[in-house]
């Protein structure tokens, strides 16, 4: 939960299952389709909304493509009234309100929610690296927004159609890399379509990830980042948050999990090491942290991803 109240989501890691969800929106419907659903970032178990407007955040990225016009569409940043063929991309941190759900609601097209280590080319970087891949430069801010001429529209409804139906069977031999394959190949096309504008990287939040990267093996926390660069705790916390979406101990975090969950892929070490490996105290704990964030253990997520 933000200062502010206003409530910020984080992907649902289903055991076994890629880290990307499809909705599908459809004017004739009347709503959304979701092939996956997001939870709170703080608390495994929904809570109510205080804002009448459902304003909320979440910490993955979304991709939006509307094949139909549907008036403007308003989120932070204010981006042009939507036209066929649109594409949005929505970053980690960017708040939106019921106004932005009601105009994507009566669109025809499909929203893309994935975390970044769902593309594997990714997912050895930290997340200041995966915030400056060229992949992810249409997430930055002022990259504006995006079209699909006509002639590759079709092409780009097929290819969400298929990682919606992959996504579907998980447990089929295959999906993990089909999964990935196809999100891969729709970011490159996406990528090719926004405005080539550099990126302008943040000094202050380079320096941020450059010391969570250095130091995020050991048991290192806000007020370490914080001293090391000279900020009181809660003043960088506020600052980072401002910049980034997220208050410091999130990115911390998700460096301590990203390697956590590599590790739980690509190695036999026992818990124990793993946790020695990334700054956790402990066994116990890591299995606590990991269930409150992913809804199972990791001995059962190491089994569902391996399978």
């Amino acid at each position: 939960m933000r200062p502010d109240g206003t409530p910020v989501y984080r992907f649902d890691h289903r055991a076994g299952a890629p880290t990307v969800s499809v909705s599908g929106f459809d004017p004739d419907t009347g709503g959304a389709t979701p092939a996956a659903t997001p939870v709170p970032a703080s608390d495994p178990s929904p809570a109510p909304d205080p804002d009448p407007d459902h304003r909320h955040a979440h910490d993955f990225f979304v991709l939006l493509y509307l094949e139909e016009p549907a008036g403007p569409l308003q989120t932070q940043g204010g981006p042009p009234a939507v036209r066929s063929g649109q594409l949005h991309a929505v970053p980690p941190g960017t708040v939106v309100d019921a106004s932005d759900l009601a105009e994507a609601s009566r669109c025809r097209g499909s929203a893309i929610a994935f975390t970044a280590d769902a593309v594997p080319a990714l997912s050895p970087l930290s997340p200041l690296a995966w915030a400056h891949h060229p992949l992810f430069a249409m997430f930055s801010p002022g990259s504006g927004t995006a079209f699909v001429p006509d002639r590759d529209r079709a092409r780009w409804s097929t290819w969400i159609g298929d990682l919606a139906e992959e996504i579907t069977a998980p447990e089929r031999l295959g999906t993990r890399e089909a999964v990935s394959a196809l999100l891969t190949r729709i970011l490159v096309a996406a990528a090719r379509l926004f405005p080539g504008e550099a990126l302008t990287p943040d000094p202050l939040v380079e320096r941020v990830f450059e010391e969570i990267e250095a130091h995020f093996r050991r048991p290192v926390t806000v007020t370490d980042v914080a001293e090391s660069i000279g900020y009181t705790p809660g003043h960088l916390t506020t600052v980072v948050r401002e910049r980034t979406g997220r208050p410091l101990l999130d990115w911390i975090t998700e460096r301590r999990m990203t390697e956590i969950r590599r590790l739980l892929r690509e190695t036999d070490l026992p818990l124990g090491a793993i946790a020695a490996q990334t700054g956790l105290r402990d066994a116990s704990y890591l299995v606590r942290r990991f269930r409150v964030l992913y809804g199972v253990t990791p001995q059962r997520w190491r089994r569902d991803q391996r399978a």
